[in-house]
């Protein structure tokens, strides 16, 4: 709903369209009064005098923000392993309602396997709820299969990448990522599958190396364009390693050494480790973040969860890297 575009408009009263107080969400017979708080919000107008009808025309009790809502990167598998999936990376616009309360989860990433036949683990959702907009949840990645565990990558936001044993890679959520890389099991040498990332699919491991975890996805909401969600490398026998997907994938572990995390905040996915001779590590999958780009005209300042506040030109940026909360 939205105040009309001409014509009258009364401080109070019962017409959908034509009372500030209907559209403020207050009683249509109360009291209000063109200096309250919420009255000058609306209008836009700060301080000093207010113009009847014509600063409320056309006016909405709600402002748009854009957000990233990136979730949890998942751990790498065991031996050989493929590389954990990137967290689900999603990207849009709402409209929010003044005064309610807007609940901010970050994912945490999988952690780390050791072993012949571990799997990895899966991130956690990060997830931007409240009311009168459409809870967006970002799916944590896929763990990364192992050459003993004979199943395919995990599925996830996207997909972790396949084992030695030739299994194929986890596939992802639609609209939030791309699908794991097929692990090899060719002429005596082994590679995991790269994890799949926000912007591109996990490469197949070879006879000779694991496959590099898929690229993730540039977003400039803070004002600077930054990568997120990179897959993780796979695991390999040979003494390469293999490289994690830009947007804080993790590398994979060459022969007898452990698989590198996923960076923190950026829902990068854990490096598979390397052969299984002595068991080695997989990477951790690295924490997801949520980003809220406020008009600084309809910033509060009321936060929990102490995020990161910075300015980009007419913007507030409020940059969650734990679980916290906005009031709009």
């Amino acid at each position: 709903m939205a105040l009309n575009g001409s014509g009258p408009i009364s401080l109070a009263g019962a017409t959908t369209g034509q009372s500030i107080a209907v559209e403020l969400g207050l009683s249509s017979t109360g009291t209000i009064s063109l200096n309250d708080a919420v009255v000058r919000t609306l209008a836009g107008v700060p301080s000093g005098v207010i113009v009847m009808p014509t600063d409320f025309y056309g006016k909405a009790n709600t402002y748009t923000i854009s957000y990233l809502v990136v979730a949890g990167g998942a751990s790498g598998g065991s031996g050989n392993g493929g590389g954990g999936g990137a967290g689900g990376y999603l990207t849009s616009t709402a409209n929010l309602t003044p005064t309610s309360v807007y609940t901010v989860t970050v994912g945490g990433g999988g952690p780390s396997v050791s072993g012949n036949d571990s799997r990895g683990n899966n991130g956690d959702n990060s997830v931007l709820s409240g009311t009168g907009i459409t809870t967006v949840t970002s799916t944590g990645g896929g763990g990364g299969s192992a050459q003993g565990a004979s199943l395919n990558g995990k599925d996830g936001g996207s997909g972790g990448g396949g084992a030695r044993n030739g299994t194929t890679g986890g596939t992802a959520t639609s609209g939030q990522g791309n699908n794991g890389g097929a692990g090899s099991d060719s002429g005596g040498a082994f590679g995991g599958g790269g994890g799949g990332g926000a912007g591109a699919v996990g490469g197949n491991g070879s006879g000779s190396a694991g496959g590099n975890g898929g690229t993730g996805s540039a977003s400039s909401i803070t004002g600077s364009s930054v990568t997120y969600a990179g897959g993780g490398g796979g695991g390999n026998a040979s003494g390469t390693a293999s490289s994690g997907g830009s947007g804080g994938g993790g590398n994979g572990g060459p022969n007898n050494t452990i698989g590198q995390p996923g960076t923190a905040n950026t829902g990068g996915g854990g490096g598979g480790a390397g052969t299984s001779a002595t068991a080695p590590a997989s990477g951790a999958g690295g924490s997801g973040v949520v980003i809220l780009s406020v008009p600084t005209s309809n910033y509060t300042g009321t936060t929990t969860g102490s995020p990161t506040v910075t300015t980009s030109g007419s913007n507030t940026i409020l940059n969650f890297t734990g679980s916290g909360s906005y009031t709009a």
